[in-house]
């Protein structure tokens, strides 16, 4: 089916020809029909899976085809958890509604920059505005915009706005818009708590999901490398150098994890940058682009700050520690693997992760390939905290010979430590 039949107008089809797409994904050739029609929906939809086409694309034709105010109303509000992923959404509306006449304006707002720039550019009016909660809300209370002629309300990616706290804000935002309006509800899961949002929210929604829930694509090649905690960053070293891999994702689980990673790789000279919540927004959009253009080689990111990072060819990435949630495994690695093409996730795995691997294969019913580099293979006991030499043993006592491990497998420990 190509997108001619879905509906949408000369201008954005050839928009649509212009990036590149011939035929919609499962999300778009179900969600574009639904959005056109004026119904709600409440959507699952993995990363990867073109949801923001899906919903940006009949947006747009709906606003194309009706007349302009003066004062440009914001019509459409999306909103989203995090700066990085507004500013693709709005990179989305842009690029797709390049060709409408005249173009819609698309304004993108977040927190983390001087919001006085934020303010004038909203001063003439936009059609579209793409936002966190946060620096919405702060915006709304200098009257600096006004959200009572909004005609559709878009949450994306809203299991994580849970997650990050923002219900509370959510709600504040809902209670400045008209009660009649479309509403679109994009989400990984429908969780219980994805459910309650929807209470009261969604009208009669139209329910997608297109990919069955915590399941990694099929193009994915999963490995896991089992090694000791202190050799992690050499062997991450050694795969990226002895490979010759030029683009690679990197998750930690922390933000100061991620620094002295990202020190460790440039004093190699594997050029590398950090993304997360302390660096500022110059810095994290600064290695983003870098990132994306080739010029950084190596992105290390904590789970938020990875959100938005939308690059159609990333070959590898990689966990250097796996997170202790374990659909958020799935969602990493769905940043590799998209659009039908090949992708690789490595995940660098210690003793004290054993347990966390072990719940991914029970969520995602698909054993992980376990494998051992020379050099750099796994203790047969977890080290303890890096002694310079062993300890010499007791007087009058006799050492217990070291247990051979069964082959295969690895001696454990309970995970321990906060994740920040």
């Amino acid at each position: 089916m190509p997108f001619s039949t879905l509906g949408l107008s000369d201008p954005l089809l050839r928009a649509i020809a212009d990036a590149g797409y011939t035929t919609p994904s499962p999300i778009q050739t179900q969600a574009i029909p639904a959005v056109l029609q004026g119904h709600d929906l409440l959507a699952a939809a993995q990363t990867g899976t073109g949801k923001t086409a899906g919903f940006t694309l009949p947006l747009l034709h709906r606003l194309s085809q009706q007349s302009y105010s003066t004062n440009r109303p914001v019509r459409v509000l999306i909103l989203t958890p995090t700066r990085e992923l507004a500013a693709q959404v709005g990179e989305s509306v842009i690029k797709y509604g390049a060709h409408l006449h005249p173009r819609l304006k698309t304004e993108v707002v977040f927190g983390g920059v001087k919001i006085n720039p934020q303010m004038m550019r909203l001063r003439g009016g936009v059609d579209v505005l793409v936002a966190t909660p946060g620096r919405l809300l702060d915006l709304a209370g200098q009257n600096a915009v006004k959200l009572d002629k909004v005609e559709t309300l878009v949450l994306d990616e809203a299991d994580r706005m849970l997650d990050m706290g923002f219900i509370r804000d959510i709600r504040k935002i809902i209670a400045l818009l008209p009660k009649k309006r479309q509403n679109l509800l994009f989400s990984a899961t429908f969780s219980d708590e994805i459910r309650k949002l929807t209470t009261g929210l969604l009208v009669n929604p139209i329910k997608i999901e297109v990919a069955p829930p915590n399941v990694a694509a099929e193009t994915v090649e999963q490995i896991a490398y089992l090694c000791n905690k202190t050799e992690k960053s050499a062997l991450l070293c050694h795969l990226i150098k002895s490979n010759n891999w030029q683009q690679v994702l990197v998750f930690t689980s922390t933000k100061h994890g991620a620094n002295r990673l990202t020190e460790k790789l440039n004093n190699v000279d594997i050029k590398a940058a950090a993304i997360h919540g302390n660096k500022s927004q110059g810095a994290r959009t600064s290695a983003l682009s870098g990132f994306k253009a080739g010029d950084i080689r190596v992105l290390v990111a904590t789970d938020v700050a990875a959100r938005g990072i939308d690059i159609a060819l990333l070959p590898h990435v990689i966990n250097f520690e796996l997170p202790k949630a374990p659909a958020d495994y799935v969602h990493r690695i769905g940043r590799t693997g998209r659009a039908g093409e090949e992708g690789q996730a490595i995940a660098l795995v210690s003793h004290d992760e054993l347990s966390a691997l072990r719940l991914i294969e029970k969520l995602t019913g698909k054993p992980v390939k376990r494998e051992q580099i020379a050099g750099f293979e796994a203790s047969a006991t977890a080290p303890a905290a890096v002694p310079d030499a062993p300890r010499p043993p007791s007087p009058g006592r006799r050492p217990n010979p070291a247990r051979k491990p069964a082959a295969g497998s690895l001696s454990h420990k309970p995970r321990s430590g906060n994740r920040v």
